[in-house]
């Protein structure tokens, strides 16, 4: 069983099996999250269109993505649905089951090095991470990209702590985006370069508030060029607007021009 699953999919989970027998009427898998429990893939609930040879859209040892449809705990049976899994389903469910794969490995390793059953540091501290990240290996990226301080707001400290900041910052890459604007900046006023300056420090801030860092570099006064980046587009380009904005509502205030224009 993965970590923080119930014993028995819930119908309309979305679950990961592996096919482990064909035959004419459906396809037996089992449940790769669940204790490999079996379940069955009827030949009816494979495609939307007819399905003339079952073996042309299932075979031994396949991974699939499937969708339950019913399950009969006292039988020890669950029936799935091939059909009613979209891609973006699909797509999303195996990046999931990725992930949660490597935070059960890493905690594995973690309780390895601390001397204690896996389950048992999962429930004392895993869950603490859970509970504020939504997912292990969401939390984990938290740890290593903030630290010791991401483990230290949820109660993990001491050398439980130090093993899963080294082993989240060793074993988790975080990728981020980074887009650029170009803004032109001049001040009539007499301390003008000092405002400029200090504007840069303010919108660095603003970045970091939404979830984004910046820099700012010369391009040969008054134009600067902005670079910003963060997890992903829809958070960069929403810090990159604020961070602008925020840049504008002062330079309003004083004795200048602004402008701004996305690269």
């Amino acid at each position: 069983m993965s970590l923080g699953l119930p014993d028995w999919p819930e119908v309309g989970y979305i679950v990961i099996a592996t096919v482990l027998k064909v035959e004419s009427y459906g396809a037996y898998v089992r449940l790769d999250e669940y204790s490999g429990k079996e379940g069955l893939l009827h030949i009816s609930e494979i495609s939307s269109r007819w399905v003339r040879n079952i073996r042309n859209h299932v075979r031994r040892n396949q991974k699939v993505v499937l969708q339950v449809m019913r399950t009969d705990k006292k039988k020890g049976q669950v029936d799935l649905s091939l059909r009613r899994v979209s891609r973006d389903d699909r797509r999303k469910k195996l990046e999931d089951w990725k992930k949660a794969r490597k935070a059960e490995t890493l905690l594995t390793g973690a309780a390895s090095q601390l001397g204690v059953e896996l389950m048992d540091l999962y429930e004392s501290d895993g869950m603490k991470l859970v509970e504020r990240y939504e997912t292990l290996y969401g939390g984990l990226e938290v740890v290593s990209k903030n630290g010791l301080e991401a483990l230290a707001e949820v109660g993990i400290t001491g050398k439980t702590a130090d093993i899963l900041n080294t082993i989240a910052k060793d074993k988790i890459i975080i990728s981020q985006v980074t887009i650029q604007g170009l803004i032109k900046m001049t001040s009539l006023g007499n301390n003008g370069v000092e405002e400029i300056k200090m504007s840069f420090i303010d919108a660095g801030g603003v970045a970091e508030e939404h979830g984004a860092t910046i820099k700012i570099t010369t391009k040969g006064a008054p134009k600067y060029r902005i670079d910003l980046m963060a997890d992903d587009y829809k958070t960069a380009e929403f810090a990159m607007d604020k961070t602008v904005t925020s840049m504008e509502e002062v330079w309003d205030k004083l004795d200048g021009t602004f402008s701004y224009e996305r690269q």
